[in-house]
């Protein structure tokens, strides 16, 4: 599955032909300033909660590729009410058939409201089930006793976990998640955005390596390929 890192939580992968977005927050990211968000192909636009470090872009790229926004039911409310009203709500447990496969929401430990203060629902993390493999995309969450049953139910290929602290859980407790989770292969995010989630790199890749784990950290902007 082709990937590409746009900063912070935002990815896009390639699934089956279709182009899933995770977390849009390009345009506000001073980090991510070469990325132009024009160009970004999204078929599918999956918003793990309602921060705007997660949907900041997610209006304007829906409304330029047409793409279907998945993300619980009040996120999706108040994004109709901005316009966006090619939207899939779901929630956490729920599970729907896309047409480039299976997408399960599953438990975030993290707090939820809108840009403007309202609402914003729970926060969830998504299991993507394709004939080309299995992902895991945590979005922002603590450590939770809850990611083993990810583990004992379904074949991870790789996962996106937070791995930036004060916010999240940081790279000791992302260790124990793929522990949990039993996938060895992680792609980090949310880190370095901000003074109060930057990381050691060097200390990241060797806790992994020492664990016995593979730890990926894009440059922004880079595109790998993760097959099954």
């Amino acid at each position: 599955m082709i990937t590409t890192y746009y900063g912070h939580s935002c990815f896009g992968v390639t699934v089956s032909g279709k182009h899933l977005l995770f977390d849009p927050f390009i345009s506000p990211n001073k980090m991510a300033a070469k990325v132009d968000i024009a160009k970004i192909k999204a078929d599918f636009i999956l918003i793990s909660h309602g921060h705007e470090d997660h949907i900041a872009d997610a209006c304007a790229i829906a409304k330029k590729t047409g793409a279907v926004i998945v993300s619980n039911f009040e996120v999706c409310n108040w994004l109709a009410k901005k316009g966006c009203t090619s939207t899939h709500p779901m929630n956490t447990g729920g599970k729907w058939m896309f047409d480039f496969g299976k997408v399960k929401c599953v438990r975030a430990e993290h707090s939820s409201s809108m840009p403007d203060g309202s609402y914003g629902g729970n926060a969830m993390g998504f299991i993507i089930e394709s004939t080309e493999g299995n992902f895991y995309y945590a979005g922002d969450t603590a450590l939770s006793y809850d990611m083993k049953l990810i583990g004992d139910f379904r074949k991870l290929d790789f996962s996106f976990l937070p791995i930036g602290d004060n916010f999240t859980m940081g790279i000791d407790n992302a260790i124990l998640a793929s522990d949990f989770i039993k996938c060895n292969k992680a792609i980090g995010m949310h880190y370095d955005t901000f003074e109060s989630i930057k990381i050691n790199h060097q200390e990241a890749f060797s806790k992994f390596q020492r664990a016995g784990k593979e730890l990926t950290l894009f440059k922004i902007g880079e595109t790998m390929n993760f097959n099954s």
